[in-house]
């Protein structure tokens, strides 16, 4: 066997027990799940599972959430269209991700079952994951507006501000709705893009 047909094989049984993770926490929650469910579900077994994923259950945990945060941010890239100022791009990014969250339908059920994890898993331990792999992905479109620094600051408040909006929606805004999220951002966009006096 080559090495390059290893590596199909090899990714195909991560995807194939990521996709049995996944599987699982919709069925029971993230507190719920073992190693043997996952194998189960994966058809694949424990001793394969911890090869692949030395470290068990938290380090298969982790590989689904940087799957996962890698499939949206590459969705998103896919998404961006017609970007032509600093305001188009802000409001494409913030309804594309708005929707994708409340479509989201394990990170739903976890917010019903397990509320203190999903918010967890959105701010305290995976806001620097996100930002970090957000700033992977955005900040070059950014950086046709901004600055590298003021981008790079730039992409982790817009990343702050539509988590706090899915997770606690303001009466005011609806970053899933072009226009609202337009309205929103405009004199933020406009005060960063004013020439410094």
């Amino acid at each position: 066997m080559s090495h390059a047909e290893g590596d199909v094989i090899a990714k195909s049984l991560d995807d194939r027990v990521l996709d049995a993770l996944h599987v699982c926490l919709e069925r029971w929650g993230a507190q719920k799940v073992t190693i043997d469910d996952v194998a189960n579900e994966s058809k694949v077994s424990r001793a394969t599972i911890y090869r692949l994923f030395p470290g068990g259950k938290e380090v298969m945990f982790e590989a689904l959430r940087v799957r996962n945060l890698t499939e949206f941010f590459e969705g998103l890239r896919r998404s961006l269209h017609d970007v032509e100022s600093l305001l188009d791009l802000t409001v494409q990014v913030a309804v594309y991700a708005t929707g994708e969250l409340r479509a989201d339908e394990q990170l739903v059920h976890m917010l019903a079952a397990e509320e203190a994890t999903a918010i967890r898993e959105l701010t305290v331990d995976g806001l620097p994951r996100i930002i970090n792999i957000a700033s992977e992905y955005v900040l070059p479109y950014v950086a046709n507006f901004l600055p590298h620094d003021d981008g790079a600051r730039f992409v982790d408040l817009l990343a702050r501000l539509v988590i706090s909006h899915f997770l606690a929606p303001s009466p005011h805004v609806d970053l899933g709705d072009p226009a609202s999220a337009r309205e929103f951002f405009a004199p933020f966009v406009s005060h960063i893009m004013a020439p410094a006096v």
